[in-house]
């Protein structure tokens, strides 16, 4: 199989959360239905695409495959008051918010064009936003037993700047990352986030104790990526 590393990069801006999901589908179901024809009729095979998608959402909670709907500790009314939507979704992990000023990434990647191990690539985009905090003089890493992008990961003041949910079949990914920049963190307290209740939540914003330039947050984690990778990003 001929290899492509030509990702095609998109900001959707912001994006209502329902209508990302379908437009998300359609790319994936779309390079799904590439491989099994290459795969069909290998003669007539054809490159796979690849894109990196960047995108805010109006406040949402998602709940991911193996979460529990209890961990989300609002009511419709209370939702509604909120002005924040729910959905379920078939992504690995459990709840999550998101909401403007947290930058979302949606990969929907032909591992089979970089790398076929989805341990490798979850920690590559955790790389990513790393190095892009430690250009921020913020220092991040891993928390053993736990994905994301963690803050004093090895003591007890422990909080996550950057939920992972991921979802693979035939090596095509979707859904990604929510990397908190500026994002309003009161909204985690409506949910037990990730499923974990005793650890605290973060955004470069609260570090720094300013807000920051999310568009120029957006240009290095890219940079990062695509470096990572071995992207040829279009």
């Amino acid at each position: 199989m001929i290899k492509n590393t030509k990702v095609k990069f998109e900001d959707w801006g912001l994006l209502d959360y329902q209508q990302a999901w379908d437009r998300q589908e359609q790319i994936f179901s779309d390079t799904i239905a590439i491989k099994t024809k290459n795969r069909n009729q290998p003669e007539e095979a054809v490159i796979t695409p690849n894109h990196l998608i960047f995108v805010e959402h109006p406040h949402v909670y998602t709940l991911g495959k193996s979460g529990k709907p209890e961990n989300l500790l609002l009511d419709e009314a209370a939702l509604k008051e909120k002005q924040a939507t729910y959905y379920k979704i078939n992504r690995g992990g459990d709840i999550t918010y998101h909401g403007p000023g947290q930058i979302v990434g949606y990969p929907i990647l032909d591992l089979d064009n970089f790398f076929t191990d989805i341990h490798l690539y979850l920690r590559t985009l955790e790389e990513a936003v790393i190095l892009t905090l430690k250009d921020y003089g913020i220092a991040a890493g891993r928390y053993p037993g736990f994905t994301g992008v963690w803050l004093d990961a090895d003591n007890d003041k422990a909080r996550k700047i950057c939920a992972m949910g991921v979802r693979c079949s035939r090596w095509v990914t979707m859904h990604g990352f929510a990397f908190n920049v500026n994002a309003d963190l009161n909204y985690f307290k409506n949910i037990v986030p990730c499923g974990i209740d005793d650890k605290d939540v973060t955004s470069m914003q609260r570090e720094l104790g300013a807000p920051v330039n999310l568009s120029e947050v957006k240009e290095i984690l890219k940079g990062h990526i695509s470096v990572l990778f071995g992207m040829d990003l279009v």
